[in-house]
């Protein structure tokens, strides 16, 4: 069988989380080596993929911070020589009606969530085009285009306790810029995707505010797997996916359909 990432080198940030776990796993096992980034410790992460015979560094870093990224991106070509795939992972979430939403909130969510994509993006896209060859995958959400799950008309409290202004806004800011940045890129032979999840189980945080009458609504029946999520990236991260470029796919289990 081949593998589709064989012998490329990838960058996934956010990769301490369920999510990243995953998608470093599903990488490994397509043949990638890893530079994995995180504020949290990595040293689990970096050892799965390590035992499953591919090689990966783990990074500390803010990708908020413009230097940080810097950082990680020059520490992956040195142990590497190269970066071939970046996925944009790392982010955070924000729960409240908008009334809750406090202005220091906001640019917390935007600077985790748009800026580090941003910074990410800019920071490996000038090797990607020296090399006439780049994936970049960023991770959006079903919350950037359904204005939110809560039904505040039949439910005032599914608003305070799952509504996600600032973090919609963050999410539809990163697929705006993968269209940009497929455009721009797409004859260089860069391809800029997203993927667009809808509720996944294995995020502990999510569960803790997703009330049972929103889950009852996802067409499928049932939360979404981070293994779901992860296909799909290694998929738009291969050699195959190549005449994909400045799609948002959606993964959310019939929630929204367009």
């Amino acid at each position: 069988m081949t593998l589709r990432l064989h012998d490329r080198v990838a960058i996934v940030t956010g990769a301490a989380g369920g999510l990243g776990r995953a998608i470093a796993a599903r990488f490994a096992a397509e043949g990638a080596d890893l530079c994995l980034a995180d504020l949290l410790d990595l040293s689990e992460v970096v050892a799965a993929v390590q035992a499953a015979g591919r090689r990966a560094i783990g990074v500390q870093a803010d990708v908020s911070d413009s230097a940080a990224v810097a950082a990680m991106v020059e520490r992956a070509r040195a142990e590497f020589g190269r970066v071939d795939v970046l996925v944009n992972l790392a982010g955070v979430g924000s729960h409240g009606a908008s009334d809750d939403v406090t202005e220091d909130e906001w640019h917390r969510v935007l600077r985790c969530n748009l800026t580090s994509v941003f910074l990410c993006c800019q920071a490996v896209l000038p090797g990607m085009r020296e090399q006439g060859y780049g994936r970049i995958i960023n991770i959006g959400s079903l919350l950037a285009k359904n204005g939110g799950n809560p039904r505040p008309w039949l439910d005032a409290q599914e608003q305070k306790r799952a509504g996600n202004l600032a973090y919609g806004a963050s999410k539809a800011g990163v697929h705006a810029l993968t269209l940009y940045l497929a455009k721009e890129n797409a004859h260089l032979g860069i391809t800029v995707n997203a993927v667009a999840p809808g509720p996944i189980g294995s995020n502990p945080r999510l569960l803790n505010v997703f009330p049972d009458s929103l889950k009852a609504q996802i067409p499928v029946g049932r939360l979404g797997r981070a293994e779901e999520v992860a296909d799909a990236v290694a998929f738009l991260a291969g050699d195959q996916a190549g005449f994909v470029t400045g799609e948002v796919l959606d993964i959310n289990g019939g929630s929204w359909c367009d």
